[in-house]
């Protein structure tokens, strides 16, 4: 994939289109990036479909049949792929995705991504080779895992037991994801461009769980474990196999270290710095995510 590609160069545009007729599509809306970014286009005044398996029409991932239904009048889509864009297939069927896109006159696509991960680099080069304008978002490890995704019932408990040890990660606050993919979903000059979006700084799951500790006042320890007794544990809690699957995946290879880095996207994106893992904790627990 080429990251220089033309920004000014937007495949597929129709230069009668009135701006206020757009229709944005906005697929996983009932999840952690999909229902901020809906609610920002909405706030703004967008039209905005929300596509999800209980939305009317529905969108499914495993029912081709129903996408063109979705994607009639669309001028814009945010992807954001069930479960995880790193299973594979998905870019396989990503790629039926964005030509039925294309074919119903979507003009641009803004795809999130994973960093790190083999299966999500495959999509973004799909998604860059589909013929519509297009912008990738490749985020770190979401901040919001710990309050409203898989950790969050382990930091209620008080013991989050994780198979990772001293890797540092730049957790990234969902709410910045949203700003960078709103902005380019609805500004032009982001055509091409490759958005590694992550915090300002590295922290390890210790004192990620730490910091959620200090700001909720709850007392939350944090200690490693071996990845197969922690796969076991899950086993015997009932967790789905595919579930199991992708955290194995994402802790043995995503979590190895390869992404203990910052990027700049956010900043690049929407010209300010992203947010602290402290910041987000802070808001979170205000919010009453741990209460």
């Amino acid at each position: 994939m080429n990251e220089n590609t033309n920004r000014n160069e937007s495949p597929n545009q129709n230069p009668n289109q009135n701006p206020d007729d757009s229709l944005i599509l906005v697929l996983g809306a009932s999840g952690k990036t999909g229902r901020r970014v809906a609610d920002r286009l909405e706030a703004t005044g967008a039209n905005v479909r929300r596509g999800s398996r209980s939305a009317s029409p529905a969108f499914d991932w495993d029912d081709p049949a129903g996408w063109p239904a979705v994607l009639r009048d669309v001028t814009s889509v945010y992807v954001s792929f069930f479960p995880d864009i790193a299973v594979p297939g998905a870019p396989e069927t990503i790629a039926a995705f964005t030509a039925e896109a294309r074919q119903a006159g979507v003009r641009r696509v803004v795809l999130l991504s994973g960093r790190g991960e083999a299966e999500a680099q495959r999509a973004e080069e799909v998604v860059a080779g589909a013929g519509l304008e297009w912008t990738v978002v490749r985020a770190s490890f979401f901040a919001q895992n710990f309050s409203e995704g898989a950790f969050y019932d382990a930091v209620m408990s008080g013991a989050v037991v994780l198979p990772v040890e001293d890797v540092r990660e730049p957790f990234i606050d969902v709410e910045d994801i949203a700003d960078v993919a709103v902005a380019a979903l609805t500004e032009d000059g982001h055509h091409g461009e490759i958005y590694e979006v992550t915090g300002p700084r590295l922290l390890t799951f210790a004192e990620a769980v730490s910091a959620i500790a200090e700001s909720s006042g709850r007392q939350v320890t944090y200690t490693p474990v071996p990845l197969e007794a922690f796969t076991a544990f899950l086993a015997e809690a009932g967790e789905a196999p595919e579930v199991i699957e992708i955290l194995a995946y994402l802790f043995s290879e995503v979590l190895d270290g390869r992404n203990a880095s910052v990027a700049d996207g956010v900043q690049r994106a929407i010209g300010r710095p992203p947010r602290d893992f402290a910041e987000f904790a802070r808001n979170a627990a205000e919010n009453g995510a741990w209460k």
